[in-house]
């Protein structure tokens, strides 16, 4: 396939089904948006600019066709103390620095850890992120009567049945219509877009931030630059790995890593805040029929077309309706597959998922669920491979003892390791064979030595057998290393 013809794919392969689920994320995201703003602490218009500017961006120069980035809860949270103590102009700067901090790993194919990262943690960070989608969700109907409650579950109703009759509009965009249809010519006195906050009436300009260009200014916004780069692609990487999954194609995680660093580096000096990828609207967007990069650009360029042009409707759509949608994208993302699983897989893995889910909710923090998951799958898998078997035999005389070890030395093994040799047996020789181990680490080196020379003391000789090249190699260097020491 060409260039040419790869470019007409990604952007022209799937005009309708894009264009449709553009415009239901665009519908989606200003909620989203205003409410991201609010929890870090800055004007709705910040949050706004961001969602457009990085959709934007992230269509044209990001890794991952069809997958939905903006402003996120997880990156405001990580904003609300750097804007309390030094405001907004602080805050665009180190969304300028997060982005060219993204773009350094992109370029050096960082993005390759992602293999460690396990498929427990995976579901487990879906599953978490679906239980928090949820949760927001509820916060709109405190204090709410019960139209708020009817109109949500009448836009549910709508969402689930209308593929029933239809597929060739997304049910999410005619839930949004008629639910507001409904409450407007009823005159239903409900919450609405407009109650969140008020709209920008003007397209995003050019700005640099004012700040002072010193040492200590970096020194300020580094620490919040480097936290919101590292959680933005891990969050972006992780939905990147879970839309591939959902649409059953491969991206370009690097060229990912990248966009997402063009994008918020674009996005700060057009005022608006850092982001990544939101795994909820990129899954509204892939489940309303789009797989290209088209539907990215149509969301972001409606969203301003929604908030400039049609912002006095906007205001109206009930929060009901696109809470309904949101409730909806929780109940579809979460993987209720994994339940059945808890009793299936290994108790390490359940464990795994459980904690990864349990520290999200507890945290409200995606980066810290999936820090959790990783470092508990790492202690399990240690423990896994720590476990070392020494058999003991006579050879061909009793004076003469082969030790078979078979398991992997390193320094979570090695106690075990010099706990199975009898020093005390009276003998000529030991024959220590491993041919079935691997010598990892100078801690594997150590005991091995320790028990020769434990060995030695009571005059007994030893051989090693079967050693492979690589422990030979790490032998003779850390052996090299003590000599010349």
């Amino acid at each position: 396939m060409t260039v040419i013809e790869k470019l007409k794919k990604t952007w022209l392969g799937n005009i309708r089904g894009d264009v449709l689920a553009g415009i239901v994320v665009a519908l989606a995201l200003i909620p989203e948006a205003i409410a991201f703003s609010i929890v870090a602490g800055v004007d709705p218009m910040v949050g706004l600019y961001a969602s457009f500017s990085i959709a934007v961006v992230t269509s044209i120069v990001g890794g991952r066709p069809g997958m939905i980035s903006g402003a996120t809860g997880a990156m405001a949270l990580l904003m609300v103390t750097l804007v309390a103590q030094h405001g907004l102009e602080y805050l665009l700067a180190a969304s300028i620095l997060t982005g060219i901090i993204q773009i350094i790993f992109g370029w050096s194919k960082l993005s390759k850890l992602m293999k460690f990262i396990p498929r427990s943690v995976m579901v487990g960070f879906v599953n978490a992120l679906a239980i928090l989608i949820f949760m927001s969700q509820m916060e709109h109907f405190e204090g709410q009567g019960w139209t708020m409650y009817a109109l949500a579950g009448v836009s549910l109703v709508i969402i689930y049945l209308f593929p029933k009759i239809s597929k060739t509009i997304p049910s999410t965009l005619i839930a949004i219509i008629a639910i507001t249809v409904f409450a407007v010519v009823m005159g239903i006195n409900t919450q609405t877009v407009g109650d969140m906050g008020a709209l920008p009436d003007t397209l995003p300009v050019f700005l640099i931030p004012e700040i002072p260009l010193t040492i200590e200014t970096l020194v300020i916004i580094f620490p919040y630059a480097l936290a919101l780069s590292v959680v933005g692609l891990l969050e972006s990487l992780l939905t990147a790995t879970i839309v591939d999954d959902m649409t059953d194609t491969e991206s370009d995680k690097d060229k990912e890593s990248r966009g997402q660093g063009y994008a918020n580096v674009v996005t700060g000096f057009f005022g608006g805040m850092a982001g990544c990828a939101m795994l909820g609207q990129s899954v509204i967007n892939v489940k309303s029929g789009a797989n290209g990069r088209l539907s990215s650009l149509v969301a972001g360029v409606f969203l301003m077309f929604l908030i400039l042009v049609l912002g006095d409707l906007v205001v109206q759509i009930p929060i009901a309706a696109l809470a309904g949608v949101m409730i909806m994208v929780s109940i579809s993302t979460f993987d209720w597959n994994s339940l059945k699983m808890l009793t299936k897989v290994p108790k390490s893995d359940s464990t795994v998922m459980v904690v990864t889910v349990g520290t999200v909710i507890v945290t409200h923090d995606l980066s810290q669920g999936v820090l959790a998951g990783v470092v508990l799958s790492a202690i399990f898998f240690a423990a896994k491979i720590s476990k070392v078997n020494v058999e003991k035999s006579t050879g061909h005389s009793d004076s003469y003892k082969i030790y078979k070890v078979e398991g992997q030395l390193f320094f979570a093994s090695v106690t075990d390791f010099t706990k199975s040799f009898d020093f005390d047996e009276a003998v000529n020789t030991v024959e220590i064979d491993l041919s079935q181990a691997h010598l990892w680490d100078d801690s594997a080196v150590e005991a091995l030595d320790k028990v020769k020379a434990k060995f030695h003391q009571r005059n007994v000789e030893i051989v090693l057998s079967g050693v492979n090249k690589e422990s030979s190699q790490l032998m003779s260097k850390l052996d090299g290393l003590s000599s010349g020491h």
